[in-house]
């Protein structure tokens, strides 16, 4: 019997060669495919130079006075051929071309209208001096022309399409996903929607439950019903997916020591078996072949065959362990295994003495595991026989138990595989079992859960991400945390321009120094967060304390990224002033104060961005990390522009204050 470790390998080792080759495929089909090339930007972007604001297009040198309005650009009108001379301004609107001649732009806000001329040209009087390049986004500042876009590797998301649609790509080369026919064996088996069992007959699950598998990894799916325990009907349905064009084989049952157990015999007679035992519990009677189809009319292909146990638990265990990894390979992905973390068990777990189990369990995040520290704990779904299909049920993770026969404590460490959502649950304990569960520890009753999605981006990460809610209300219950989700979701919008993100981690703690301290440490020193945002409490209340524990954990100050932000909110809000966030480095981890406020904090990582994935690089030690290209600082608008630019977003935006401490 091979090991999983030696099973797996050899699963991968034939999967690589028998991936398909790259096809083209139109924008709208490429949603979660992996690029199979790069994509570079046949032109740069902006095509112009465009105005960042609604405002006037002027000479920087002339300053503050009154000028002539000698043309009008629109978003897709370039005022062609027009040039702004010294001594004259050109009204511009957020996007339009900025005409010759000019080089700065002073925003609407920051000017007046003045009566019309004798000749009844128009007129505006500018209250401001502007910096040369203010507010112009020169052409290519946003993406170079022949730039990579996306890198081959990459998987297609929303925000992929859109930047492909920006490039004006409508066509991308992607690995396709392989195509997987999928049938039962045995003559005990009737269909689903049987009504009435006769004696010794059981309603087919594990197709039902294959074929459902397969399409939540997006494969495209060949139904073959139900084969008897013949040769021949086995050797039919073999043949019949063959010529499907299948590119994976999955078989349940008849992979034992029975008389009537015959497809390993079948795929030993129609390709090379690579293994038909493992050293686990559920699932020992996998096999795993691979067949050379021998269709004279089309190219012979490689298909891999996975005869998978009849047990229904025992083959879905398997189907995780060894059929999602190879489906990934196939579909591309260049980290195809499924993604493990340490948890704690709830409750006492006695090893088995002779293989490796997998233990069906519901993992959730919690601010104390039991060791006084947060993290991850996992409990039991209950009584694991192999074909008690309700032990999986529920679960999210299966729980790799080593085979030393001992008993392990409540609270003791273990390695979890992910293979579902860790989904939040309204309580402290998660839905309870149709059986009796071992008993387990109380976990703290502020505990909060952790999404971790299954897609591409949390599997192949580089950058892990933690976010922690300060929050009194959010703490005690007495309202819902809007600002944790929010951010959840902008890291993972944002992941690719953070190299490769992931939130790995989200917790709710009161305003209070030492619970915030001692997440950050954990966090950092323990858990070896890349990056670490906090939410609320920057502000000037009593209970406003988050910036105070961030100060007590870090090492290094990064006041650039704080001022950064303070510009930002400042574009919305004068009380954008009042915000005391900080940010610092802790070891290799960066920690940095975000406001309360949702949308703040959506604005504030927007004008982090382009930077952040730079700086968690250097924090790792990257020596090859290229400082990007300094373009020149804007000169800061006076201080009274604060009160127009305030009272024109909250009447214009209808967004208010959205950038509180």
């Amino acid at each position: 019997m091979l090991q999983v470790e030696e099973a797996l390998a050899a699963v991968l080792s034939a999967a690589a060669p028998a991936r398909a080759a790259p096809r083209d495929v139109p924008l709208h089909e490429a949603l979660g495919l992996v690029l199979a090339e790069d994509v570079r930007a046949p032109d740069p972007l902006p095509p112009f130079r465009a105005s960042i604001k609604d405002g006037y297009a002027v000479v920087a040198s002339d300053g503050p006075g009154e000028y002539p309005v000698i043309t009008e650009s629109r978003a897709g009108n370039d005022a062609l051929g027009v040039v702004v001379a010294p001594g004259t301004v050109a009204y511009v609107t957020t996007g339009g071309p900025v005409p010759d001649g000019a080089d700065a732009v002073v925003q609407v806000e920051d000017t007046e209208q003045v009566p019309a001329g004798a000749d009844g040209s128009k007129r505006v009087r500018i209250l401001v001096r502007a910096a040369e390049g203010q507010d112009i986004r020169n052409v290519g500042c946003d993406i170079e022309k022949d730039s990579i876009v996306l890198m081959s590797g990459e998987h297609i998301g929303p925000a992929e399409i859109g930047l492909l649609a920006t490039v004006g790509v409508t066509t991308v080369k992607v690995y396709p996903r392989p195509t997987i026919a999928v049938f039962s064996t045995g003559d005990e088996l009737v269909q689903p929607a049987t009504a009435t069992l006769s004696r010794g007959q059981i309603r087919d699950s594990n197709r039902a439950m294959l074929l459902a598998a397969a399409v939540q990894q997006k494969c495209k799916v060949v139904d073959l019903g139900i084969a008897q325990d013949t040769e021949e009907s086995l050797k039919e349905h073999m043949d019949a997916a063959l010529r499907s064009d299948a590119d994976i084989i999955l078989t349940s049952g008849g992979v034992s020591m029975g008389d009537r157990d015959l497809v390993k015999p079948c795929l030993a007679k129609m390709g090379k078996i690579h293994f038909e035992k493992i050293r686990m519990k559920p699932g020992k009677p996998l096999t795993f072949a691979e067949i050379v189809t021998q269709d004279t009319s089309k190219p012979s292909k490689t298909v891999l065959a996975f005869g998978l146990p009849g047990n229904p638990v025992s083959c879905m265990v398997c189907f995780n362990l060894f059929v999602s990894p190879a489906i990934r390979l196939l579909s591309g992905w260049s980290n195809p295994h499924l993604q493990r973390v340490h948890v704690r068990l709830s409750h006492p777990l006695r090893e088995d003495p002779h293989r490796t189990e997998f233990h069906r369990a519901v993992i959730r995040w919690v601010l104390d595991d039991g060791s006084g520290r947060p993290g991850y704990i996992a409990e039991s779904t209950g009584h694991q026989a192999s074909s008690r299909l309700l032990s999986m049920k529920s679960a999210n993770a299966l729980l790799e138990v080593p085979s030393t026969g001992q008993i392990l404590a409540a609270g003791t460490s273990i390695q979890a595989i992910l293979i579902s959502d860790v989904i939040s649950y309204p309580s402290d304990k998660p839905p309870a079992a149709s059986d009796t569960r071992p008993s387990h520890f109380a976990p703290s009753s502020k505990s909060i859960s952790m999404d971790v999605p299954q897609f591409a981006a949390s599997q192949d990460a580089e950058v892990k991400v933690a976010i922690l809610t300060v929050s009194d209300t959010v703490s005690s219950g007495a309202g819902p945390d809007r600002s944790g989700p929010r951010a959840v979701s902008v890291v993972n919008s944002s992941s690719e321009k953070l190299g490769g993100a992931t939130v790995v981690a989200t917790a709710v703690v009161p305003d209070e120094v030492d619970k915030i301290k001692g997440i950050l440490v954990q966090w950092s020193d323990v858990d070896h967060v890349n990056l670490i945002l906090t939410l609320g409490g920057t502000g000037f209340t009593p209970r406003d304390v988050t910036p105070e524990a961030t100060k007590s954990v870090i090492e290094k100050e990064a006041p650039g990224l704080t001022f950064v932000m303070l510009q930002e909110s400042l574009k919305i809000t004068p009380f954008a002033m009042l915000s005391r966030a900080t940010a610092g480095i802790r070891g290799s981890t960066l920690i940095i104060n975000m406001p309360g406020n949702p949308n703040a904090v959506a604005e504030c990582m927007e004008a982090l961005l382009p930077a952040l994935k730079h700086a968690l690089k250097q924090i790792k030690g990257d020596k090859r990390e290229k400082h990007p290209r300094h373009t020149p600082h804007a000169a800061a608008a006076p201080v009274d522009q604060w009160e127009r630019s305030y009272r024109a977003a909250s009447a214009g935006s209808g967004r208010g204050c959205s950038c509180e401490p």
